[in-house]
């Protein structure tokens, strides 16, 4: 399945929103990530010419850093570098009030957007350019890689 595929089965009234966060993200993310289907979302990977050894759990597969998923009740952005980075958690739950009416509703690496109009996509956009695909192959390294 192909990302745009994908959207395709989203249901009509959550489209144009995901459609508008995933050209948030291809158009902040620093050059480096690539757009892939990667367990059933379209993710954004380092992939294996930038990262060789791949990810840890399946080597064949290249190193996930951000997906973003329709869910039966949410948008979700997952991504792994606030799980991995304290500061850069600390730094986007003190921002999201901010750009949000809504409370954040977030598990380890994946942020609950309940409410279709209240994305933050500004917020979303600043946290893409955060980390470059080298400084998260590090961060990856030190926290995941034994």
């Amino acid at each position: 399945m192909s990302p745009e595929k994908y959207i395709e089965q989203i249901q009509e009234e959550r489209k144009a929103v995901f459609q508008e966060l995933r050209a948030t993200i291809k158009d902040n993310l620093p050059n480096g990530f690539e757009e892939q289907m990667s367990y059933g979302m379209i993710g954004y990977v380092v992939p294996h010419k930038l990262y060789p050894k791949g990810y840890h759990c399946d080597p064949k597969l290249p190193l996930p850093f951000l997906s973003i998923a329709s869910q039966k009740n949410f948008i979700a952005v997952y991504h792994m570098g606030i799980y991995a980075d304290e500061k850069l958690l600390k730094w986007f739950t003190e921002e999201f009030p901010k750009h949000s009416k809504s409370k954040l509703d977030m598990g380890k690496s994946c942020i609950r957007f309940k409410k279709m109009n209240d994305i933050p996509l500004h917020l979303i956009s600043e946290l893409c350019q955060k980390m470059t695909p080298q400084q998260w192959i590090e961060l990856y390294e030190k926290a995941f890689r034994k």
